[in-house]
């Protein structure tokens, strides 16, 4: 149960609470005749007392007490109604019948089967006195109304109780998911303020690179131009990739790269090892950076692994061709670069750190 429902039904004990000790001291008090009415008093009012100590701090009886308590009030109910004469149940005499009834409500509010066939039995014991002695049906028919009522009035006010509960459950929950949706709504207006940050950097950075070729200043014949080229090609399809839903991001940019290198004809093969781990999406640009530099540089053939060992992702890649350039990693990202012969190793390493 949610918050603000916990909290209505927690006022609403408090109000049964102190209807219930304003019925026993203000109507019922002034009515107690004998020793078995005044000992019924005491012990309601003693169940009263111990219930209060969490009802005021918006607590529900917990079961070990909730229970031995009804027990004790259906009791107390018993002792002070079979002590009256049958003629005066139900009359002015009669405080317990309809106070028991409030006493069980305080102590299994929060069950309500369990405190409606409490209230049934306790009522069942005022009609079981009435009928064990010789009475005139006029007063029998006379009681049982009185006493359906009574019953009735506390069966509605447990009813209404847990509407009013489960109605504050439902708006508030209706609450919650609008603010869920506004959470995501808002989520979603930053990943696309991100993205067209991203793709508008992206772009700047190749504007120079067409701007060049346009006016030919740079010449396309040249290896390192069209090196750039490949890479910001490369670049462009893994920001694209980035924005995918799928359930393994690394891998799907991972790949996204490797589809560009071989469909400039390198032989590409790609291994990956490990479950999926979630990796934020600015650590996945750092890893597949190096990378895209790498697969850039082949000639004819390399090879990429993924590798996920507990908490720490490597991104490697062997190639047939040496890069111009490197790329360095961040205090998150460390990349390394190596060169055997006519072949360049790289790997990028991150390691999540536990929260």
């Amino acid at each position: 149960m949610n918050e603000t429902a916990d909290r209505v039904l927690g006022g609403c004990r408090i109000a049964v609470l102190l209807a219930t000790a304003v019925i026993q001291v203000g109507l019922s008090l002034v009515r107690l005749d004998g020793t078995a009415s005044r000992v019924a008093f005491t012990t309601l009012a003693a169940v009263l007392v111990v219930a209060a100590w969490w009802v005021l701090r918006w607590k529900p009886v917990p079961w070990p007490v909730a229970l031995p308590g009804a027990v004790v009030v259906l009791a107390a109910s018993a002792t002070a109604t079979w002590a009256l004469p049958p003629d005066r149940l139900f009359g002015d005499g009669d405080w317990a019948s309809g106070l028991a009834g409030w006493h069980l409500l305080v102590l299994l509010l929060d069950r309500p089967t369990l405190a409606m066939a409490a209230l049934v039995f306790q009522m069942t014991l005022t009609f079981l006195r009435q009928g064990a002695a010789p009475t005139d049906r006029g007063e029998i028919g006379s009681a049982v109304i009185v006493g359906l009522s009574v019953l009735a009035f506390q069966a509605a006010t447990l009813t209404l109780i847990r509407v009013v509960n489960r109605r504050a459950g439902e708006a508030a929950e209706a609450s919650a998911e609008r603010d869920r949706q506004a959470h995501r709504k808002a989520l979603a207006e930053q990943r696309e303020a991100d993205q067209r940050s991203r793709f508008a950097g992206q772009l700047g950075a190749t504007l120079p690179l067409l701007a060049g070729l346009a006016d030919r200043t740079l010449d396309p014949r040249d290896e390192i131009v069209r090196q750039r080229c490949t890479l910001a090609a490369t670049q462009l399809r893994r920001l694209f990739a980035e924005n995918d839903d799928v359930p393994d991001p690394l891998v799907h940019e991972v790949s996204a790269c490797v589809d560009l290198a071989e469909r400039r004809g390198v032989t590409v093969t790609l291994a990956v090892s490990g479950e999926p781990a979630p990796v934020p999406t600015g650590i996945r640009r750092e890893l597949t950076g190096p990378l895209m530099i790498a697969l850039v540089a082949a000639r004819s053939q390399a090879r990429v692994s993924v590798l996920r060992i507990g908490d720490e992702i490597r991104v490697a890649a062997i190639t047939d061709g040496e890069p111009g350039a490197t790329a360095n990693g961040s205090g998150a990202v460390d990349v390394e670069w190596h060169a055997f012969g006519e072949r360049s190793w790289m790997e990028a390493k991150w390691r999540s750190r536990p929260n």
